[in-house]
């Protein structure tokens, strides 16, 4: 087995690739899969889990918590948390519900058969390798369907950008709203300091203090080199030179 078992995980964990634990777990899932392991039930259980805590971060209200407040929630509890924090309607929320307690039902009655036939059964061993790898399959793909549904649902949703965490991307009806309305000016003081003016439609402006050195680091490297190279090239007057000796 492989990844292309659960492209749906592999999706969502490509969306959140700055998510370090959700990162190391997809890695054991992709190794144990390659393995042909049994370690990879409890890694696509576990990214389940994991991309539900996310989820539940992402999207919870500061003031209205729906996060679990027991030191050490189950996995039912950080699943029902996401899909009341997507806001999933009664009908969808049932039926995803109802896949999840399948879900955890198949797994655990596979598991518990296999471990009732003992590993030196007389004449199992190919039954156990064969009901081994179906277990393995019906795991997989249940997590994957879970992933999914929950990813494609946080797609959808609104985010609020005042705390998300998502990249300047996942904004994009707002970001052409300010593109289109918004415009920047420098304004550079006596002593050289420099303010980014921000005017907004009401003609009002916003003051963003920060130096350009700053500002060309954090957005783009390659104008932070192309102006530092520039900066070099100008020759120091005398009047620098005193700046810098502090005698001005």
């Amino acid at each position: 087995m492989n990844l292309d078992w659960c492209p749906g995980i592999r999706d969502a964990c490509m969306h959140w690739r700055d998510a370090e634990m959700l990162q190391q777990t997809f890695e054991a899932l992709e190794r144990t899969l390659e393995q042909d392991n049994d370690a990879c039930i409890d890694c696509a259980k576990s990214i389940v889990e994991v991309f539900c805590r996310i989820i539940v971060d992402e999207l919870d209200s500061p003031t209205h918590p729906i996060k679990p407040k027991a030191s050490a929630p189950d996995f039912g509890e950080w699943v029902g948390a996401a899909v009341r924090v997507l806001k999933l309607g009664e009908n969808q929320n049932n039926k995803f519900l109802k896949l999840v307690s399948q879900h955890h039902k198949l797994t655990t009655a596979l598991g518990d058969l296999r471990n009732e036939s003992g590993p030196v059964s007389h004449g199992r061993d190919g039954f156990l390798n064969k009901l081994s790898i179906h277990h393995r399959r019906s795991s997989i793909l249940a997590a994957d369907a879970l992933v999914t549904f929950l990813h494609q649902a946080y797609l959808e949703t609104h985010l609020d950008p005042v705390n998300s965490r998502e990249p300047w991307e996942r904004f994009e009806s707002f970001n052409q709203l300010i593109d289109e309305h918004v415009r920047l000016t420098l304004e550079i003081d006596d002593d050289g300091d420099s303010t980014l003016q921000i005017l907004l439609p009401s003609n009002e402006s916003l003051s963003l203090n920060i130096p350009i050195s700053r500002l060309l680091y954090l957005l783009d490297r390659d104008a932070y080199i192309e102006a530092l190279i520039a900066a070099r090239g100008v020759p120091v007057t005398i009047a620098d030179q005193a700046k810098e000796a502090g005698e001005l």
